[in-house]
């Protein structure tokens, strides 16, 4: 599991722009909310994958407590998939021919292609037929073009994404900056979320912090969404 490391004055620049809370949520309407799993593929858990993220096989057990709180208290589940598709109508040219060797670019189009044994999600994650498993050909699941995502929650009433999965300060992060800029409210689980050193995961966790997401380790992310579905119950 990665060492979280934010520094105490990132944290208080947060808490300022917050008027002096530690977190930004208290309470949640969970029929609103959808945890959005990022990318827990086979070619990104599995030993020595195409982009193997160690660390991603350590999450997999917070971030099914997280989804199995999320569906009982009556939210919903938005599993993930990075997918390379070589005849999407936006192409994502620059990505392959410019960031990228020809070796990497067959081997990330082998691993990630449909139907592909890295592009399947990993089968340790609780995936149930109410949640949804959406395709995405970007780092962010909300580019306009290249993932439905954004269409199929805000047709089910979404206004609150908690953000798990791999990799931290890649699709993760992301989909996390592109919520909040979308109008959406953006909770990022500390530990929930995994990448290739822990100085790349807490580089984002500082910008989630301090701009971009109410940021939370499970344990209290699960007692945020308990005490929203007894208080929902109780009124």
């Amino acid at each position: 599991m990665h060492k979280i490391s934010i520094p105490d004055h990132v944290a208080a620049r947060g808490r300022l722009q917050r008027g002096g809370r530690e977190f930004i949520f208290d309470r949640l309407d969970m029929s609103k909310v959808a945890h959005v799993i990022v990318d827990l593929q086979n070619g990104f858990v599995a030993e020595g994958a195409a982009v193997e993220v160690p660390v991603a096989r350590e999450i997999v057990g917070q971030v099914n407590a997280i989804a199995k709180a999320v569906r009982v208290a009556g939210g919903l589940n938005c599993f993930l998939r990075y997918t390379y598709d070589g005849s999407e109508k936006l192409p994502w040219n620059v990505w392959f021919e410019n960031y990228m060797s020809p070796a990497q670019f067959e081997i990330m189009k082998a691993a990630f292609e449909r139907g592909a044994d890295g592009w399947q999600l990993w089968p340790e994650l609780d995936v149930r037929d109410s949640d949804l498993v959406v395709d995405k050909t970007r780092f962010s699941a909300l580019i306009p073009g290249t993932c439905e995502m954004d269409q199929l929650l805000k047709s089910r009433g979404i206004d609150t994404l908690i953000i798990t999965g791999t990799l931290t300060n890649c699709c993760c992060e992301s989909t996390a900056r592109d919520a909040l800029q979308m109008g959406y409210n953006v909770i990022f689980v500390t530990d929930g979320n995994a990448t290739l050193s822990d100085e790349e995961h807490n580089a984002t966790l500082l910008s989630m912090s301090a701009i971009f997401a109410d940021v939370m380790d499970t344990e209290r992310l699960l007692g945020l969404i308990a005490g929203s579905a007894e208080a929902r119950a109780a009124a």
